[in-house]
């Protein structure tokens, strides 16, 4: 590092209007916490005459005099245009990573002397607060995109329910072995693979139905081992390490299996010619202090889940977007892009963390599910929500069916019809608040979702006068995004749409026989 020369110290000098005579400034110089680099001018192309110890230390260069200043940096080309330009205002301070370690990011603010050359640069680093900005930006991104995905499936799970319940209307007037028969159920075969990516943009988009129960990490990997090495076949030698003494989790082990599977699964197709795949439990104790790319997690003891492989690996610049939703790497037509997205939308909807690790390409990678530890019981919230099976779906009484959507309206009428029950329709809540006040009901079908008059403000009416009224509730939307509005009300019988015209008559007819005698004759 080159020594403060009379023209720095003439240069601070001019700085602060003193004498250029003053010793105190090259000391200054040499002891400021922040890095200062003095250049010269253009002509020489902005090289380095002198920096202090902390400038040195940013540039990770104890040479650092005489080298060209833009040679530290990437984007090198936008420090050099900014020196450049001739004004007398203080230029814009720039972020640009560095070359020897572009992980480390540094703020560049630029000075002229007198409005004009030589440069001073001051140099802070900026690391910690670019990555807290970047993982910022990516959790709006991705609570953004999840709205989008949780309101579009709200939409075709609407249309879903009436495909399905037409197709199943269709099916009773065919017999197995005839065309139509095969055509519908094809249709029908095809709308359940719709549903069932919706069913895993809800998963993304956090919105799904959860049924958490305090268990053990260990003895849900113990269970599903055998399906696992079955995923990933002989080439792959699979290896699960458990923790000791791990903490309990309060999760919902369907949603967690399905994670496993989906990572597992990926690692498989990750590893063409074979490899090793390990699955590994530990407990992890988050203090206070920094973490790389874990600084949205906060302190706390976690159960932690690795998962890693020795495939293919993953490019930087795909991990970043590893998460999102119909993201793949894969070939088209081998994959929906949605595995891990439902990974991301499980295990943040259960609060946990989840992160992905890889070297670059032939590196394989690792992913690394926090769960965080469960203290105390388990809050359950008894709801009915599965009829029993029946094999005799007639029956009778009187229903009152609320939905704003003509077609799963329609379909739902019928079907009920063609089961023995009266069907009162009504299309949107006002109309059924009128229908409760004039006749009486033996069911309340209602969808939640509706303007002006919701399905809780239906149930909240058909309930003041008859408390003990079975009532169901339809929606695109799951359970658990219902739960404030069916808080307030007991007993209530909760069907997901898309659901089937099975569906639609066993809860009918549970519900009926579970509540009050029918009222009066049916249709």
């Amino acid at each position: 590092m080159a020594p403060p020369s009379g023209w720095l110290r003439s240069v601070f000098a001019r700085v602060r209007g003193g004498s250029s005579t003053n010793p105190d400034l090259a000391a200054v110089f040499e002891k400021m916490p922040f890095g200062i680099v003095m250049i010269d001018d253009a002509k020489s192309g902005f090289r380095i005459a002198a920096c202090n110890p902390a400038a040195a230390e940013l540039l990770e260069d104890e040479a650092a005099a005489g080298r060209a200043v833009e040679s530290f940096f990437e984007r090198s080309a936008e420090l050099v245009a900014a020196l450049r330009e001739n004004t007398d205002a203080t230029p814009e301070p720039l972020t640009l990573p560095l070359k020897a370690n572009p992980q480390r990011s540094i703020a560049i603010h630029p000075v002229r002397i007198d409005g004009g050359n030589p440069h001073v640069l001051h140099l802070t680093d900026v690391t910690e607060q670019v990555r807290l900005e970047t993982q910022f930006a990516q959790s709006q991104k991705m609570q953004a995109v999840g709205q989008l995905a949780g309101g579009i499936a709200h939409d075709f799970n609407n249309l879903l329910t009436a495909m399905i319940g037409f197709c199943d209307l269709l099916l009773q007037r065919f017999q197995p072995g005839e065309q139509v028969f095969a055509d519908v159920m094809q249709i029908k075969q095809n709308a359940n693979r719709g549903a069932r990516l919706v069913r895993q943009l809800l998963a993304f988009s956090r919105r799904q139905t959860l049924q958490p129960r305090v268990l053990a990490v260990s003895d849900v990997l113990a269970e599903l081992t055998s399906m696992l090495k079955r995923l990933v076949g002989d080439d792959i030698d699979l290896s699960l390490i458990h923790g000791r003494d791990l903490g309990a989790v309060l999760v919902d082990q369907g949603q967690l299996e399905q994670v496993i599977i989906n990572l597992v699964v990926n690692a498989r197709d990750a590893m063409d010619a074979g490899g090793r795949l390990e699955i590994e439990t530990f407990d992890f104790i988050r203090g206070t202090e920094p973490l790389a790319g874990r600084d949205m997690m906060p302190p706390g003891n976690y159960v932690a889940i690795r998962v890693s492989d020795t495939g293919v690996g993953i490019e930087d610049e795909n991990l970043e977007r590893i998460f999102d939703p119909f993201f793949t790497t894969k070939e088209v037509g081998s994959g929906t892009g949605l595995g891990l997205a439902t990974v991301y939308g499980i295990i943040k909807q259960t609060g946990g963390f989840v992160f992905a690790e890889s070297a670059g390409t032939g590196a394989g990678a690792r992913f690394i599910i926090y769960l965080p530890c469960h203290e105390g019981e388990a809050a359950t919230t008894p709801v009915i929500e599965a009829s029993r099976a029946a094999t005799d779906l007639t029956g009778g009484g009187t229903v009152l069916l609320v939905e704003d959507e003509d077609p799963v309206r329609l379909f739902g009428a019928r079907a009920l019809r063609s089961k023995g029950y009266k069907v009162v329709e009504a299309h949107n809540g006002e109309v059924a608040l009128e229908l409760l006040r004039d006749e009486n009901f033996d069911l309340l079908i209602t969808d939640m979702i509706m303007p002006n008059v919701n399905g809780a403000a239906v149930i909240a009416a058909a309930r003041k006068s008859r408390p003990e009224l079975p009532v169901i509730c339809i929606s695109g939307h799951t359970e658990e995004s219902m739960a404030k509005e069916m808080d307030n009300f007991a007993d209530l019988r909760f069907l997901a749409k898309p659901f089937s015209l099975q569906d639609l008559a066993g809860m009918v007819k549970d519900a009926i026989a579970d509540g009050d005698r029918p009222a009066g004759p049916t249709d």
